[in-house]
């Protein structure tokens, strides 16, 4: 079968596209036909040795897929050839086939098409239990979302305003700022032209933001934070900036503030029922026209390895999506 190989650690540069034996299922695994795949950048950290999984060489990124189930392990019983579903793979999506545990593959319905389904686990999934679970957001809240024109940001401010709170979408640029107004966001912040916290303390009339969501990380970590409200919760969901920040730990007590982390992997593996629970939530909505994901573009599979430098390079606005 065709696949994008990642054959030595490095940049996209360096990805192969080429054949490579099809899969077998494993007892407990399903063989998935793969339709679409959607583009993350934990699948840019992976192909670098940087990422908390590590496979062994050679391996196919692409963590998140939708397809076909077309053979089932002998110890599966709830999914059966035939079968439309998303799957949460970790890596191998960037291929025509993929092997993965029956646990993290979920039934659609015939109304979600495949590009929409590959692209909505990992941004939907990630932001709702980060606000949900992790920041117990309550309507009438402040939510303040940095990196908001990405694929995890942008769901975060749709799903913030869908649950009753204001909006305030950062981004490095006015035309993201548009999309992040176009999704809900109740005022934008172009952190490339304005100082963040002066601008946070004339939107709220200097109360502060309750929540903050930060996928980015890097040196706006520290003035989000110091932008809190008083018992405000501070999202740590990833460093897209490639720079962990550090916090002085005064800052929270002095704002009787929470730092959370929120890692949404471990926690569809650990609290497997929430999760389904959630993802049943974000389907219903979905198919509600409630929410909808922004597609950047589709990339035939042979130009994944492109997908992967546009979003290197902070290009895609919303997700990409690699189609097979």
């Amino acid at each position: 079968m065709r696949a994008i190989c990642c054959q030595a650690y490095g940049p996209p540069e360096l990805l192969v596209f080429t054949d490579v034996p099809a899969p077998a299922p494993a007892p407990d695994e399903v063989i998935i036909q793969v339709k679409a795949c959607g583009v993350n950048f934990p699948d840019l950290l992976i192909i670098q040795n940087k990422y908390q999984f590590k496979p062994p060489l050679p391996f196919s990124p692409g963590g998140e897929v939708a397809g076909i189930v077309t053979a089932a392990g002998k110890e599966v019983k709830l999914l059966h050839p035939g079968d439309r579903v998303v799957a949460l793979c970790g890596w191998g999506g960037f291929a025509e086939k993929v092997a993965v545990k029956a646990s993290r593959v979920f039934p659609i319905s015939e109304s979600l098409d495949f590009v929409e389904a590959a692209s909505t686990l990992y941004t939907y999934g990630t932001s709702y239990h980060a606000l949900k679970d992790r920041a117990t957001l309550k309507a009438g809240e402040t939510l303040l979302v940095l990196g908001a024109a990405g694929g995890v940001g942008l769901a975060a401010v749709e799903l913030g305003k869908l649950m009753g709170a204001a909006v305030i979408a950062a981004a490095s640029s006015d035309s993201k700022l548009a999309i992040c107004k176009a999704k809900g966001a109740d005022h934008g912040i172009n952190y490339s032209t304005s100082d963040l916290r002066t601008e946070i303390k004339e939107i709220t009339k200097d109360k502060g933001v309750d929540i903050v969501f930060d996928p980015v990380g890097g040196s706006l970590a520290e003035p989000a934070l110091r932008s809190l409200a008083w018992r405000g919760r501070y999202l740590v969901v990833g460093f897209a900036s490639g720079v962990i920040p550090s916090f002085p730990a005064n800052l929270p007590l002095l704002k009787g503030a929470a730092i959370v982390g929120v890692f949404w992997g471990s926690f569809s593996e650990r609290e497997p029922a929430i999760n389904a629970k959630n993802l049943n939530q974000l389907v219903e909505w979905i198919e509600q026209d409630k929410i909808k994901q922004h597609i950047h573009k589709v990339y035939p599979l042979k130009q994944a390895a492109q997908a992967l430098k546009d979003l290197q390079n902070r290009l895609v606005v919303g997700k990409a999506v690699v189609q097979i």
